[in-house]
């Protein structure tokens, strides 16, 4: 009796061993975030580390440089924390049918610090901000349904472009960006191993719970009853006075009209005779006098004067930035006093010309019409955005001119500035004048169509021949 009291005591022992066997097996099958408090724990604690090490150490380094970095960090932080609420929520809820709504935090988020970045184009650390901006859509791994770590280190690339500026540009002189840029991307290569651990193959929801709400933060409102409908109105009240209604009106109107037609020929009797003075085909004068006016309500007018309202014009230096804006018809305008970390910010201004003498870091020209632009020497870059028309002069030296979404652009490159780069991106019309001779200028056009072909190991692209139609001009500029 014994020994079949410990044969049973065995048999039930293995079964329990196999049976936490079998779960904990379902339970990891595509990391340890699904079926279970245990695994919501684990990605959850994870997820803390990732926001404890790589993100807590971007923070220290974005409040060590300031400025418009630490404000754009706290927005990143802000981010990644309502991150961290949907990852919980997906460990202890089972996935809706719709995720608009539970996305749209996030969204926001993204959204956010992309138009921070837009609103500070003229900052001295705009490369910084764009590096931020151009990678932070890595967020959205969490609605990739296939293999979210990829998208995470595209997205991480897309940074590189930027912080590889910010190491030129600080490399030798100040140690605080070095390090904020690898703390930066240590963040995205962290999540992607954090992905890669526990959402291999996209967002890993609890197979047991209750459905997801539709919203992150606010919890779902019980269902009220209908509001009853409102009571029916008054009967109408008729006076004395009050016409009543005419029964049979239209069909008088009906046997008035056809007895009218019935008339045959002694229709046309009640009409008035026009003399040939009167007649506008014989009187041209006639029909501009005929013709009525209708004239605009003066509030329309006014309106629409309150809604062109011009700003002031601006000129100032803030701080390491000058700000050059909301000029017209300004052809003399000049920057004298400059020193080589000074940036200088040209936007909205029309029918202007801008003269930069000395030495700085950077230009950027941002939405601005007719705009004559002279320079001496920059460092950095040159950068048009969002532009029409644009003449720009270099007197001295720049390593990098960028054309962005500008239609018109005229660059008239300096003896030595003829090694510069030219970058351009969704642009038009853009010629560069190489001098020739000590006063004359040859114009190259910049191809604006290109053909890509697969070469069978890598894509080729170079431009079309219909881009190389305009012959480049010979000897047809001069310098003033």
């Amino acid at each position: 009796m014994e020994d079949l009291m410990q044969r049973l005591e065995r048999a039930v022992t293995r079964m329990e061993q196999m049976s936490i066997t079998m779960q904990a097996s379902s339970g990891m099958a595509n990391g340890d975030c699904v079926n279970g408090i245990n695994g919501g724990k684990s990605c959850l604690e994870a997820f803390d580390v990732l926001l404890g090490g790589p993100v807590s150490d971007y923070l220290n380094h974005s409040q060590a440089i300031g400025s418009e970095v630490e404000k754009h960090a706290e927005m990143v932080n802000h981010a990644l924390q309502t991150q961290r609420a949907f990852l919980k929520l997906a460990a202890t809820h089972q996935e809706p049918t719709e995720l608009h709504d539970l996305l749209k935090p996030i969204s926001d988020h993204i959204h956010e610090i992309q138009n921070f970045r837009e609103r500070n184009r003229g900052s001295s650390f705009f490369n910084h901000l764009s590096a931020v901006s151009e990678s932070i859509p890595a967020l959205g791994w969490i609605a990739v349904t296939q293999r979210p770590g990829p998208y995470v280190k595209e997205m991480n690339d897309a940074a590189t472009f930027y912080t590889n500026r910010v190491l030129k540009d600080y490399k030798e002189t100040d140690r605080r960006h070095v390090d904020w840029v690898r703390s930066y991307l240590s963040i995205w290569t962290e999540m992607q191993s954090f992905i890669k651990q526990h959402h291999t193959t996209g967002l890993a929801w609890s197979k047991s719970g209750p459905i997801a709400p539709s919203s992150l933060f606010d919890p779902p409102a019980a269902p009220s009853a209908p509001c009853p409908p409102p009571p029916p109105g008054p009967p109408p009240v008729f006076t004395d006075d009050d016409p009543l209604p005419q029964t049979g009106s239209a069909g008088a109107q009906h046997s008035a009209l056809f007895a009218q037609l019935n008339q045959g020929m002694d229709i046309t009797k009640g009409l008035k005779r026009v003399s040939d003075d009167q007649k506008t085909h014989k009187n041209p004068n006639l029909r501009t006098h005929g013709t009525p006016t209708k004239n605009k309500a003066p509030g329309a007018v006014s309106s629409q004067k309150a809604a062109v309202q011009k700003r002031p014009p601006l000129l100032e230096l803030e701080g390491k930035k000058w700000r050059v804006e909301y000029f017209e018809q300004k052809h003399d305008l000049i920057i004298e006093e400059t020193e080589l970390k000074q940036v200088v910010y040209v936007f909205s201004c029309n029918n202007s010309t801008l003269q930069i003498k000395g030495k700085i870091n950077s230009i950027i020209v941002d939405n601005c019409k007719k705009l004559g632009l002279v320079f001496e020497n920059v460092v950095g870059i040159v950068e048009i955005i969002n532009s029409k028309a644009i003449q720009l002069q270099v007197l001295g030296a720049v390593p990098t001119i960028s054309i962005n979404k500008t239609e018109g652009c005229q660059v008239y490159l300096s003896k030595d500035s003829l090694n510069c780069d030219i970058v351009s991106a969704k642009s038009s019309e853009m010629n560069i004048m190489v001098p020739e001779g000590d006063d004359d200028y040859r114009e190259f056009p910049v191809p604006e169509q290109f053909k890509t072909v697969w070469d069978g190991s890598k894509l080729v692209t170079e431009p079309t021949e219909i881009g190389r139609l305009r012959p480049p001009g010979k000897k047809q500029w001069k310098k003033d």
